[in-house]
């Protein structure tokens, strides 16, 4: 078996025509929203009394998300007779989760997870999800003799051949994300495959500064090990393994954040040990998802033109929309709901505050007169939830879209 990147012996296609073409079917009579498209044709605006709606250029689905919810469904549609499980979410959106255990699908969640893997047949089917797995869980699951329905994302993939890379070469792989994140837990693990890499997550500009001038100034090891309990690998030692580093990332991060982060750190590996061996001592690739940054990019235009708040839909948990709330609250009121029923009245809206990780009520939000909403969605949002969305803003204001745009 291959140390760098384990593969199951009995991985499942499903991409077959006959199964795919009912499956889309299926999944967009769950999930598509007619009204979006429509507003999409129109210019992404939709107004009528004193309210006018406008829609960011690029939101909801990407086309990771898509592919792992299309092979869900697929594994039920060919499987039917057969029990299937997944490791945790297939994507951070509760309403997706919800509807895939009606199907049957059952989720394998908790911490530790051995429990639960070890009562799997090799008869199970098993879907891994678009953020990947851990290495371990992977062997274990090889070890149960299951058969995998991987969904992993490409782009995720991309981000674990560059830190596989890392650890071949006994670069120790410095990793902008969040450590308890299942990405970012599955990308650690990769750094740890060949046995000879170590790796340290960074979640804040602040964290990496504190890595800079632990780099250039030495300082207390146990400090500095207490400090980032929980995001090192096993045996790491930043006296021995920040001499050499190379930058990946969580590829639902804000861009510039993470150009910030390996900016830094190239700057205290090239004052540590000089310009003319910065190649010895530093790398980076450019991993950030391309659909992650085309979204960040759309409400950054959106967030020029002229709006009284802002409304980001999605999963509280998902790393990709919450940065997009992150922006939105750098120049407006910005709202993060997970769906339409949050804004119970136009006095009263519970939203996801990221910053005490909890939800909280907002009261008189939605301003009377005149006024412009932005609407934004993180790429495991759902359009059907969009529609909801925009459908009780008009609500709240006495108006029906069905009359508007025939949906």
């Amino acid at each position: 078996m291959s140390t760098d990147a384990p593969s199951g012996p009995k991985k499942v296609n499903l991409r077959r025509p006959d199964i795919m073409t009912a499956v889309q079917a299926q999944v967009l009579s769950h999930y598509r929203s007619n009204l979006v498209e429509r507003i999409r044709e129109n210019g992404h605006i939709l107004a009528a009394g004193e309210l006018t709606v406008k829609l960011a250029k690029e939101f909801g689905f990407c086309y990771g998300v898509e592919r792992a919810i299309d092979l869900a469904y697929a594994a039920c549609k060919a499987y039917p007779d057969r029990r299937i499980f997944l490791l945790g979410e297939i994507i951070h959106n509760p309403e997706v989760n919800d509807q895939l255990r009606r199907m049957g699908i059952v989720t394998i969640a908790g911490k530790p997870k051995e429990e639960e893997i070890n009562q799997l047949q090799p008869d199970d089917l098993v879907i891994i999800p678009a953020f990947g797995t851990e290495v371990s869980t992977r062997r274990k699951l090889e070890e149960r003799g299951c058969e995998f329905v991987d969904t992993t994302c490409g782009d995720v993939m991309s981000v674990w051949k560059r830190v596989r890379q890392y650890s071949k070469d006994s670069v120790t792989s410095i990793i902008h994300g969040k450590a308890w994140h299942e990405e970012t837990m599955a990308t650690s693990s990769q750094a740890r495959s060949s046995g000879r890499g170590h790796y340290l997550v960074v979640f804040t500009l602040g964290e990496t500064d504190y890595v800079c001038n632990y780099i250039l100034n030495g300082g207390s090891k146990d400090e500095f090990l207490k400090k980032f309990k929980g995001a090192y690998s096993d045996g790491f030692d930043p006296d021995a393994d920040l001499t050499a580093i190379g930058v990946a990332n969580q590829t639902t991060m804000l861009r510039g954040e993470t150009e910030e982060v390996q900016r830094r750190l190239r700057a205290a590996m090239a004052g540590k040990y000089g310009e003319d061996q910065i190649n010895q001592h530093f790398r980076f690739f450019d991993t950030i998802c391309g659909a992650t940054q085309d979204r960040q990019d759309a409400l950054g235009k959106l967030l020029q033109t002229q709006l009284d708040l802002l409304l980001v839909v999605g999963g509280y948990n998902s790393s990709n929309t919450s940065h997009l709330a992150e922006m939105g609250e750098a120049k407006l009121p910005t709202y993060f709901i997970k769906n339409a029923a949050k804004m119970e009245s136009d006095l009263l809206i519970r939203h996801y505050n990221q910053h005490i990780h909890q939800e909280v009520e907002t009261r008189n939000w939605l301003p009377g007169g005149r006024i412009t909403v932005g609407i934004t969605a993180g790429a495991s949002c759902p359009n059907n939830l969009i529609e909801e969305t925009i459908r009780r803003l008009f609500e709240l204001r006495g108006i029906s879209v069905q009359n508007l745009v025939a949906a």
